[in-house]
């Protein structure tokens, strides 16, 4: 199944891909690992638990390990959801109240192991975590060595366009469809998790619509009048007016011009970029009045996609594998299809990259 047609992602920002080849041949093919920057204090209610699974979703893995310590699914928490198809490791923390660590042994196999455990007087966030490691191994690969290491050196050079991965609207975007159903209705799922879910992917296709929009325009990776800026790991933004001439953190990939998390409220930005974010607003006004109504603020994303300590090399003629740090919320996704056209195994379509 080819992984690189997906129409809720709008054009590359680099040109044509490289050439094509295998994502997730194998579970082993597809590694994350959690980077947490957070002191645990050794003390508190709720066991925190570094978890390395194969081939199983994150939700599985919180069921079991709630039927295991004996208490509800509520009480287990994970700071993102992480393929099935791949390796990974993240941490989930228990909230065992008056509690002695449970017995998880029964657990643990060669799908299955805990790599470190600690309590804290915290439960974990969504979002916790600092950063996503990834090592992936693409075979069957048809592309020229020359080609896709100028490709690369360029990605590292520039970033990519931050858009959110097909995943995320879920297969032949039937989590758009689910979102439209919602709106259209003006309520809300009663469930908390499809509600997140499904407001999540609203607000990323407004935004990947803006993204294209500058993408085209080719300037997703500079300023236009009126833009907002922001860091890489930050949440707050400020006028692109506050930046000096002679400051060169937008060259240098420490800042970057942000599109709309659609919410209420107005719009941060002015002039041009307001302009072409209130069009995109007017093309989906069912979806933004949906969103409104669920009382979700105007946020804002960084549209370009910073990639840290990529490295690659190349295992045999056939296979590329690459490593590289991500941003918490950002997609391997939208690094490999400035890259590769890639078709995937079956069973290995991607889930999330949080």
């Amino acid at each position: 199944m080819s992984m690189d047609d997906s129409q809720w992602l709008g054009p590359r920002g680099l040109g044509e891909p490289c050439g094509r080849a295998v994502l997730k041949a194998q579970p082993e093919d597809f590694r994350v690992t959690e980077i947490l920057d957070i002191e645990l204090s050794g003390q508190g209610e709720h066991l925190w638990l570094l978890i390395e699974k194969r081939d199983l979703n994150t939700e599985e893995v919180a069921r079991q390990l709630a039927r295991a310590a004996g208490i509800k699914l509520r009480d287990v928490s994970y700071a993102g959801i992480k393929d099935r198809r791949a390796i990974t490791s993240q941490w989930f923390s228990l909230q065992l109240p008056g509690k002695a660590d449970p017995d998880l042994s029964a657990l643990w196999d060669d799908n299955l192991r805990c790599l470190a455990s600690q309590r804290h007087s915290r439960k974990l966030q969504r979002g916790a975590h600092r950063a996503n490691r990834f090592v992936i191994r693409l075979s069957s690969l048809q592309a020229e060595q020359e080609s896709l290491d100028a490709r690369l050196q360029c990605i590292a050079t520039t970033g990519v366009p931050n858009y959110f991965g097909p995943q995320r609207f879920g297969r032949d975007g039937g989590n758009i469809d689910q979102a439209r159903h919602w709106a259209e209705r003006g309520g809300l799922p009663p469930a908390r998790g499809t509600r997140s879910r499904l407001l999540s992917t609203a607000r990323s296709l407004v935004f990947n619509r803006v993204l294209a929009q500058r993408v085209e325009k080719g300037n997703w990776n500079h300023l236009v009048e009126g833009d907002c800026l922001a860091f890489t790991d930050s949440r707050s933004h400020f006028s692109a007016q506050r930046l000096a001439a002679d400051d060169r953190r937008l060259d240098e990939l420490d800042v970057h011009p942000t599109g709309p998390l659609w919410g209420q409220g107005e719009l941060p930005t002015a002039q041009t970029a307001q302009m072409l974010e209130q069009a995109v607003a007017a093309s989906e006004p069912v979806l933004c009045h949906w969103l409104e109504s669920a009382g979700l603020e105007q946020q804002r994303r960084i549209l370009r996609l910073p990639i840290s300590g990529l490295t690659w090399h190349y295992p045999s003629p056939d296979c590329l594998e690459i490593e590289f740090t991500l941003p918490t919320g950002c997609f391997a996704t939208a690094v490999l299809r400035e890259l590769l056209v890639l078709a995937d195994e079956p069973g290995g379509g991607l889930e999330s990259e949080t």
